[in-house]
């Protein structure tokens, strides 16, 4: 179970389990209840209120998908311990087009924030990559969009557009979301962070740019 799962978040859950009861949630990972998530849940490096990386100008424009993917093919996959020497740090969007470099959750909240800019409904999410068998699965962050009625998973980190973005359809099986939060700041637990945790599934952060 991950450090940062403290006794206020299990709090927080003991409240999503009781809600999720109500409204029969089953045991899809996919899950949803819409409710309160502090910002602190979404990971030990999530040190800032969503609305803020919104703020301050961006030094990139985009006008369509097609150059938000374009711009992020040209940035380096990097881990925090490698470039701040520190375990986890959630880089603002403005910082991280200074550097073109991060590592997923740095990718995914830029991604956020640009497909907002260009009016495309979009929600940030954190959960974590499905090994098989591996005894610790990856801690993740992606972004899933919607366009024409259908949800898009974005995998802002991936190394080709082709891995980049899919039908969510495709790649449920693949993920197992934790929370999310949309561009109106409105925020929902997933039924996927409630089994994990009951589970003490082990997970541990890692490569998870895609090939």
């Amino acid at each position: 179970m991950r450090a940062y799962l403290s006794r206020w978040l299990r709090l927080l859950l003991d409240g999503f389990n009781r809600i999720a009861g109500r409204f029969g949630a089953t045991e899809s990972p996919w899950a949803r209840v819409p409710m309160s998530v502090p910002a602190a849940a979404f990971g030990p490096g999530s040190r800032a209120q969503f609305a803020q990386y919104f703020e301050g100008e961006s030094s990139v424009r985009v006008r369509s998908l097609d150059d938000i993917v374009a711009w992020l093919l040209d940035c380096e996959y990097v881990t925090d311990a490698e470039l701040f020497h520190e375990p986890d740090l959630w880089q603002h969007p403005s910082a991280f087009e200074q550097l073109r470099r991060g590592d997923c959750e740095d990718f995914a909240l830029w991604a956020w924030r640009k497909l907002a800019e260009i009016g495309i409904d979009a929600e940030f999410y954190v959960g974590r990559v499905c090994c098989g068998e591996a005894s610790a699965d990856w801690q993740h962050a992606w972004v899933v969009y919607r366009v024409d009625g259908t949800d898009y998973f974005f995998e802002p980190a991936a190394r080709s557009r082709a891995q980049m973005i899919r039908p969510l359809a495709d790649v449920m099986d693949e993920y197992v979301p934790h929370f999310a939060v949309d561009r109106r700041l409105r925020t929902s637990a997933f039924v996927g962070c409630a089994l994990d945790t009951d589970r003490g599934r082990p997970f541990a952060r890692g490569p998870s740019q895609a090939a």
